[in-house]
């Protein structure tokens, strides 16, 4: 659903709302930041239109009254469509998740196609938010690439407004949460040389409050700004500050050399954070990322969060359950685009299904059936799920420790551990899919219906495998006679938990 009225982040902006200059495009609007900033948009009167690259029942009732256009910003005539009788287009695509060299060439392309689409509709403006670095030292491939976009996207005769930030500190970003499980895990943390250099992080609310900001001052088109919060520190001394405000002791152990890959990789089995974007954004903490002006504080001056308060309201948002998008809506890469059971060209060769019947009513028994994975974790069976996500993140997959956005809500589209809600339909169903590397397609249907002539509910349970190789096929042998003890015990704990 949308941010409630008391959450919204612009309401004390020193800037004044101005519907008037016409429709706003926000590309990218499903990831972290567009999934923020599109209902503050729509808050402030804003006829918005979002650009995402599959369509979702769920987007409708997130952003109520916004346009939808499904579309990728690599499909030239699409993104034509999408910018007709926009007046400005918010640029939050980024594509760091591909593996090097595949990101760098799909940026590029994507914003020389989001350029050429803004020109051709007379788009007033583009807002792009980019990354901090000084272009004159040796950037890693993740913020070389943000600033080779940026490039791109001043080559047309369309004014761009580009903003700077370096590490983005809020509930359900990834930064923060690679921080704050590092700090929960190592009470003695070795600290490679990249983690004493200098950066400057940056509350997402304030990173929001700049992107609306800027819309809505006239003085900031066509011009480029850093932006970053009140502090600089090494990324030691954040994750000391973040000890301290969760009441751990934690010894640093500095290490006299850098290993990035190695610790990003090692790292990331104790962090929800996969290792493709642990190590994308610790590659870049080898640079130094501070701001080099303060021009933006001469046209949008307001108060500014402290690192410490910034992480404070983070771990309150986590504790109060009240993460409104997270750093899992965009990953895996393209994973909206991924084919849905109902796709299929042949049902899946391989099922299982088991049931139970109960006399307890569908809402409840829907309601423990939302509350699998993440910190619950699957009701029994645990050893077994986390022995599966522990060697999916050895071949860099997902892992179960990705965990959840809400311990208590759940949207298409939403992560569970290492499965994403396909399907959702309130107190009836919940299909799930399967985002670990495995040698085929799987889906898991949890449902509950009425047998007819009978007081009582059937609670089921369905495994779906889609295979047409032969490890595939062993794949499903090996692990059949696991399914009636995990399964069928799943559902029977869904039942006795349902309240």
């Amino acid at each position: 659903m949308g941010q409630e009225a008391n959450n919204f982040l612009c309401t004390d902006m020193p800037t004044t709302p101005r519907p008037g200059m016409g429709r706003i495009l926000v590309s990218g609007a499903s990831g972290y930041i567009g999934g923020r900033l599109t209902p503050e948009l729509l808050a402030r009167g804003y006829s918005v239109r979002v650009m995402v690259r599959a369509d979702s029942p769920e987007y409708k009732e997130r952003w109520p009254g916004a346009e939808i256009h499904v579309v990728d910003a690599l499909d030239k005539e699409g993104l034509k469509k999408a910018m007709e009788g926009v007046y400005a287009a918010y640029y939050l695509i980024h594509s760091m998740l591909l593996g090097t060299k595949k990101f760098e060439s799909a940026d590029i392309q994507a914003a020389r196609n989001f350029r050429e689409a803004a020109e051709e509709n007379n788009v007033g403006r583009i807002i792009y938010l980019g990354g901090l670095g000084d272009i004159n030292t040796r950037l890693s491939p993740h913020l070389r690439s943000r600033m080779q976009v940026a490039a791109e996207l001043r080559k047309g005769r369309t004014p761009v407004t580009v903003l700077r930030a370096a590490v983005i500190i809020g509930s359900g970003s990834a930064s923060f949460e690679i921080i704050k499980n590092l700090v929960k895990a190592f009470p003695v943390l070795p600290c490679p040389t990249w983690t004493r250099t200098q950066c400057q992080p940056i509350a997402i609310r304030d990173v929001i409050k700049y992107l609306v900001g800027v819309l809505e001052t006239d003085e900031t088109t066509g011009k480029s700004f850093d932006i970053g919060g009140t502090e600089i520190l090494n990324y030691q001394k954040m994750m000391q500050i973040l000890a301290q405000v969760l009441g751990k002791r934690m010894i640093v152990v500095p290490l006299p050399f850098s290993i990035t890959r190695i610790y990003a990789y090692v790292t990331s089995f104790f962090t929800p954070v996969p290792a493709r974007i642990t190590m994308c954004l610790m590659e870049g903490c080898k640079n130094e990322v501070i701001c080099k002006n303060r021009d933006i504080h001469e046209v949008l001056s307001f108060q500014l969060l402290p690192y410490k308060e910034a992480i404070a309201r983070a771990i309150t948002r986590e504790e109060q359950d009240r993460i409104h998008t997270r750093w899992s809506d965009a990953y895996p890469p393209a994973h909206e685009l991924a084919i849905k059971l109902r796709e299929l060209p042949q049902p899946p060769r391989y099922t299982t299904r088991y049931s139970l019947l109960t006399s307890k009513d569908s809402a409840p028994l829907f309601q423990s059936i939302c509350r699998i994975g993440g910190k619950h974790g699957w009701f029994n069976s645990n050893l077994l799920w986390r022995l599966r996500g522990m060697i999916d993140r050895m071949f860099m997959g997902v892992g179960t420790s990705r965990g959840r956005r809400s311990y208590s809500d759940l949207r298409i589209n939403d992560v569970i551990d290492f499965w994403r809600v396909e399907d959702l339909k309130p107190k009836e169903m919940l299909l799930l899919r399967a985002e670990m590397i495995l040698p085929g397609k799987a889906w898991l249907k949890f449902e509950i219906d009425s047998p007819e002539g009978k007081d009582l509910r059937r609670l089921s349970v369905e495994a779906f495998f889609d295979t047409r190789g032969l490890f595939g096929k062993i794949y499903w042998y090996m692990f059949m006679p696991f399914h009636r003890f995990i399964f069928y015990d799943i559902i029977n704990q869904i039942e006795k938990r349902s309240q």
